[in-house]
């Protein structure tokens, strides 16, 4: 019996079966991937600024068979995965801009005495062979977001998808070996927990960036050693809504930002702070919106929410929506299930130590929080081990400064909800939601070391 089986998350039909990849597998592909050093450092950057220009139009050209395959493979709805390729597009495409745009500083010596008259020169250079593991919630955007900077920093990858997105991740290689990646500077493995454990410690990889869990990156940091470690992690985002919020607009963001990908993303709207004098008109509004939702098969096209990604992980989503209402929690809409589908699902008066709330739930649910002042709300935000991204709608620009100076996240999105993201902004967060930065030209950064010549 296969080691791995690929089952469609909506049907339950198999998709299929595979074996994991085996620690001398892992050291086949890091000697293949320690030549391969050698093939980019003779690759001038405008030319791997041409591949990935390259990659962006076949990731184009073949948008509606990877989008087939991701909601084959997720459960994500067809729109929502078309959506992501035409993302992915968009990074890449910014790979391609920012190979062509590393530079590096020039310092003069003078600044301190003795003055010797000396020159640094100093430049960015690649640091070797990256690991790249990504989770199943995006398994092409975020896989360029790791690829892309990596090669265009001029390094190797060996890339570890999540095992549900083999087929995707699969033809995702293709696409860079038919851009123009050579095979010996991108491999492609899907190892069990101790072969890539090993891949972690392995002397040949030299920085890890890694999208999941916080309990898999503790795992993996503990046995990295000195290597460079990029985490983009969990989040448990925060979406304000003040009193002279603009009502619909704040709606429609929870919607989008909650309820799209069946709630499965890291920077989700989580939370929902409502200020007291409007959350009366800011629920109905919401349950009015979230009724007119079509839930269901995700390969058709009106469907805005699709099924979990396996059974465990409804299991768990509808465990803490039904824990919530035993503790007290009135339930607005929602609260069923069929299969792997959680219908949207809104509540108040959840407790704030339920675990809905005070852990990352990843699953279709808003829980409503009324408030009254800042101080409150800060605090409320802040008591998170997490600290990704937030949201706030108002049109007090002071008090959006205010909070963007006192929330401890990554990035705070003014009349937007906490999921924005441009693919070329700084992504990541602090606490326990990560180490350094995505985004395009800040991962290339990431994904590099400065070397000084002294002249």
């Amino acid at each position: 019996m296969a080691d791995y089986q690929i089952l469609n998350p909506y049907n339950g039909a198999l998709v299929e079966a595979f074996d994991f990849a085996s620690r001398a597998e892992v050291d086949s592909a890091l000697a293949l991937l320690v030549e391969g050093r050698a093939k980019q450092a003779a690759t001038p950057a405008f030319e791997r600024s041409n591949i990935l220009m390259r990659l962006a139009q076949l990731l184009l050209e073949r948008k509606e068979e990877l989008a087939t395959l991701i909601t084959e493979e997720t459960g994500k709805t067809i729109s929502d995965s078309r959506v992501e390729v035409d993302r992915a597009y968009n990074t890449a495409l910014g790979c391609a801009v920012e190979a062509r745009g590393i530079t590096g500083e020039a310092l003069d010596s003078d600044a301190f005495p003795p003055q010797r008259e000396k020159i640094g020169v100093v430049l960015w250079k690649p640091l070797g062979t990256v690991l790249c593991i990504t989770p199943f919630n995006f398994p092409i955007n975020i896989a360029v977001h790791k690829i892309g900077p990596a090669f265009a920093a001029g390094n190797t990858v060996l890339f570890k998808p999540g095992p549900q997105n083999k087929r995707s991740a699969a033809l995702l290689v293709e696409l860079c070996y038919e851009a123009g990646i050579d095979t010996s500077v991108l491999q492609m493995l899907i190892p069990d927990i101790d072969a890539t454990s090993y891949a972690v410690a392995h002397p040949q990889v030299h920085a890890i960036n890694f999208t999941g869990g916080t309990a898999a990156a503790n795992a993996i940091a503990a046995r990295a050693g000195y290597k460079k470690l990029l985490f983009e992690l969990g989040g448990n985002d925060p979406l304000i809504v003040m009193a002279d919020a603009d009502l619909d607009a704040a709606v429609n963001a929870a919607i989008n930002q909650r309820f799209a990908t069946a709630g499965q993303r890291c920077t989700a709207a989580k939370r929902l702070f409502v200020h007291r004098d409007v959350f009366a008109a800011f629920s109905a509004l919401l349950v009015a919106a979230t009724e007119q939702l079509k839930v269901g098969d995700p390969m058709q096209d009106d469907s805005f929410v699709g099924p979990l990604i396996h059974s465990a992980a409804a299991d768990e989503v509808e465990g803490r929506i039904a824990a919530a209402v035993a503790n007290g929690a009135s339930v607005l809409c929602g609260h069923r299930r069929e299969g792997n589908i959680i219908w949207p699902t809104i509540l108040d008066n959840v407790a704030d130590d339920a675990d809905l709330v005070a852990d990352e739930t990843f699953g279709p649910v808003i829980p409503l929080r009324a408030f009254d002042d800042i101080g409150e709300l800060v605090d409320l935000v802040n008591s998170t081990p997490f600290g990704l991204q937030a949201g706030v709608f108002t049109e007090n620009l002071a008090l959006a400064k205010q909070l963007f100076n006192r929330l401890d996240v990554g990035l705070l999105a003014v009349n937007d909800g906490p999921g924005f993201r441009a693919e070329h902004f700084p992504f990541g967060g602090v606490k326990e939601s990560g180490v350094g930065r995505e985004g395009v030209r800040y991962a290339i950064r990431e994904m590099s070391f400065q070397k000084t010549l002294v002249i």
